[in-house]
């Protein structure tokens, strides 16, 4: 087992470096994006402590990222750690000094890569302040984070775009172009979204979700607005990031980026009226929330093939997200009792799977036996990235018990954990039945 060089990655010339990093630069939209909506789907006690802690997992991911975490990613063409099997070598990961030492930060296609991928490992730590929402301890979430944007992410991040072995299943074994996701529908939507299941998992739900008989109660989100002006950010935020990781990890010309802004947005698009049509068929009436989350989960469901779908396409992709975000929230709420406030599990990991699959069901990708390359990244997110999550949260909580005590849920999380309120001028009042 020695370090290996995979293939360097294709130059960008002056303007398409510049124009790629314009669009890294609108990424953190996505950001502030989940952050809000975040935010308006919990509870008014805890909107100041859901926005600090946004800004915190962004902080510590940015940090960790650059001292450890690009040493495990590295980028195609750079050292890395291979096995060898049958005459084949297949990088498992990278073999990069920390710190970033010796790394040039200019236009070069890597330098662009670490900041797009700052960015990155920053959106999949966001994602499980849904799920945790009301009951996360602000110190939890920053060492959770950090073992996310240490090793989790990193570790797979490499597999796919850093040329490991995920990425080199079509040169090895013909499978295609080898495992494809442009703007991160796995590395990002789906770790972070299984990183999200395993908090909830552990966390356990709120106070007074379920009842004696283990039904569900409504606990709706403080904050409608805040939810749809996050949609509204997040979409500017993932055309970026779609874009960006098209030209870098695709090596998809400048001129594709139109094309993968109407995919973007066609997602979105249809996966919310899916979402609202689903709801209107469910409950009466179409659901606010849900019909919000769709509109994520169509962005979501883009990110992995919007630099290869006809139009058409992605409409369809865009509908079934919406479809599924609704059928499995139910699902995870009635038949698992999973209690998950944002509905992350739903909105980034189940279509994020979705748009990993359509990327064989539906894209051009060229001749080859593509559909088995993203079975394969499908089989290891579920099978390896899932498990090795929950794993190391676990510890975490065995060291440092990351739920809040009882005082703190009755309380609120703002007053509890920051000693002052998101709304100081109003008296905050319900989720009395809490305090039973």
């Amino acid at each position: 087992m020695t370090p290996v060089a995979a293939p360097p990655v294709l130059p960008l010339s002056e303007i398409s470096a510049v124009f790629c990093l314009l669009l890294i630069l609108l990424v953190p939209f996505t950001g502030t994006g989940l952050a809000l909506v975040n935010t308006g789907l919990g509870g008014a006690r805890s909107a100041a402590h859901s926005i600090l802690a946004a800004l915190c997992v962004m902080a510590v991911a940015a940090l960790v990222y650059v001292i450890v975490g690009y040493a495990w990613q590295g980028a195609p063409g750079h050292p890395d750690h291979a096995l060898v099997v049958a005459g084949k070598a297949w990088g498992w990961i990278a073999a990069e000094p920390f710190f970033l030492r010796g790394r040039r930060l200019d236009l070069s296609p890597s330098a662009l890569t670490i900041l797009l991928q700052m960015f990155s490992v920053g959106l999949a730590g966001l994602i499980p302040l849904s799920s945790g929402a009301d009951r996360w301890r602000l110190g939890a979430i920053c060492a959770s984070t950090a073992l996310l944007a240490g090793f989790t992410y990193p570790l797979f991040a490499h597999w796919v775009w850093g040329g490991g072995w995920l990425a080199e299943l079509g040169v090895n074994c013909g499978l295609g172009r080898g495992f494809i996701d442009g703007g991160g529908s796995s590395a990002i939507q789906v770790v972070g979204g299984l990183t999200a299941l395993s908090i909830t998992w552990i966390l356990g739900p709120r106070r007074g979700k379920f009842s004696a008989e283990g039904m569900p109660a409504a606990l709706p989100g403080h904050n409608a607005v805040l939810v749809f002006l996050g949609c509204t950010l997040a979409w500017i935020g993932w055309i970026a990031l779609n874009s960006a990781g098209a030209i870098l990890f695709l090596s998809a010309e400048t001129g594709r980026v139109v094309l993968i802004a109407v995919n973007t947005t066609l997602c979105a698009a249809a996966s919310t009226l899916g979402a609202a049509v689903v709801t209107r068929i469910r409950f009466g009436r179409p659901d606010a929330s849900l019909s919000a989350n769709g509109w994520i989960a169509g962005l979501v469901a883009s990110s992995a093939a919007a630099a290869f779908l006809k139009p058409a396409a992605a409409i369809f992709v865009g509908g079934v997200a919406g479809i599924l975000v609704v059928t499995s929230a139910d699902f995870l709420e009635f038949q698992l009792a999973i209690d998950d406030p944002g509905g992350a599990v739903s909105v980034h990991a189940v279509a994020g799977l979705w748009g990993i699959l359509a990327v064989a069901l539906l894209a051009d990708t060229g001749p080859g036996r593509q559909w088995i390359a993203q079975l394969a990244g499908v089989a290891t997110l579920l099978g390896f990235v899932l498990p090795l999550t929950y794993g190391l949260n676990w510890l975490l909580d065995r060291i440092y018990r990351q739920r809040v005590d009882r005082e703190g849920e009755l309380q609120g999380m703002d007053l509890f954990e920051l000693g002052s309120g998101a709304y100081p001028e109003f008296d905050i009042r319900g989720d009395e039945f809490l305090q039973r």
